[in-house]
């Protein structure tokens, strides 16, 4: 048994379809009185329906989130949340909204009620990330750490089924990299395990019958799963690739970790054996980088990073960047293997699959 250590993180989950009907409840239980309900403009038809529900008790909506949190937007939503008076924040949606509620609480303490749409898993972390000038900063602070979370499957049923499975892509690649990390621990591991396990029965589940409330429910403990595990160990050379091409590049944050995911678990893979093997088994595949690249590819999913977006000419600036300022990793990331990173950045624009 390897040494380790674990803190818990502080936060309140309330599981289950239907469960939003506590929300009133979970409000009173966090001393809110006015609530600014944030949202992306695609999901303001959301947000309504939530300020609708509080009625006097919703300060307003601030329906503007977007991709990567850029510090305008930030900015722009501390203030509203000033001028209206607002003494708590509810996030519905994404990871985008999520961040944006983690923007406001890092300036201003306010308290947030996260309330996932999708299977990012932001809402159970204390990290936060703001893009300024091109570039995607990131950072830990427990004030930006959701005090509850309200996880109701019946709110996902719409998802489009090509989102759910970027999604939740996304959200097991928390786990992969959990498994392996410099400050994993025991407990991590199993919820990283049984997170991937729910994933891997659930996207394909969802493909087949999108409004599957069993399927929805077993992805959305999937990404409780893997979000836990995301805030409570460090992340490795997937994350700081996927922060680089999605912040100075401006590429879909969920489709990226989908695209690069199995390519960083094959760099990876003969630094970290057990992981793999154990990565693999919670797939039921073979391989875990070849698993992972079936996952997403099988259901739907883009496998290619020259489908989302990415230009070949920009793949070396995505090295280097990545590179200069690297995050820890089983295998170390040193100028010496700026080639080797850039092979994996043109297996990830090309789409190969993983042998």
């Amino acid at each position: 048994m390897r040494n380790f250590s674990y803190n818990g993180q502080p936060s309140r989950v309330v599981f289950g379809a239907g469960s939003i009907a506590h929300l009133e409840r979970e409000i009173d239980l966090l001393g809110a009185k006015r609530a600014l309900v944030l949202s992306t403009p695609e999901q303001a038809q959301q947000a309504q329906a939530i300020a609708d529900r509080l009625g006097a008790r919703a300060a307003g909506i601030f329906a503007r989130a977007v991709m990567h949190v850029p510090i305008e937007a930030a900015r722009e939503a501390r203030e509203v949340a000033a001028q209206l008076g607002a003494d708590c924040a509810i996030a519905i949606g994404g990871g985008s909204t999520t961040g944006l509620g983690k923007a406001i609480a890092l300036d201003s303490g306010l308290p947030i009620l996260a309330i996932p749409t999708t299977y990012a898993g932001s809402e159970m972390t204390p990290i936060y990330g703001i893009t300024e000038g091109g570039l995607k900063k990131t950072g830990k602070d427990a004030r930006v750490m959701p005090r509850t979370v309200i996880y109701d499957p019946e709110l996902t049923l719409g998802l489009p089924v090509a989102m759910s499975v970027a999604s939740g892509m996304n959200a097991i690649a928390h786990a992969v990299e959990g498994l392996y990390a410099q400050d994993g621990n025991p407990v991590m591991d199993l919820m990283a395990l049984e997170g991937i396990a729910a994933f891997a029965r659930a996207l394909p589940a969802i493909r087949a019958t999108p409004r599957d409330v069993a399927a929805r429910s077993d992805a959305l403990y999937g990404a409780w799963l893997c979000g836990t595990v995301l805030g409570n160990v460090g992340m490795a050379l997937h994350h700081k690739l996927c922060h680089t091409l999605g912040g100075s590049f401006n590429l879909p944050h969920a489709e990226v970790h989908t695209v690069v995911l199995p390519q960083a678990t094959a760099f990876n893979a003969a630094a970290a054996p057990e992981a793999m093997a154990r990565i693999a088994l919670a797939l039921g595949a073979p391989s875990a980088a070849a698993g992972l690249f079936d996952l997403a590819r099988d259901n739907g999913a883009p496998v290619a990073l020259k489908d989302i977006g990415m230009r070949s000419e920009d793949l070396d600036r995505a090295a280097d960047i990545a590179v200069a300022n690297p995050y820890w990793n089983p295998r170390p990331i040193t100028a010496a293997e700026r080639g080797a990173v850039r092979e994996l950045l043109q297996r990830a624009y090309d789409g190969v699959r993983p042998d």
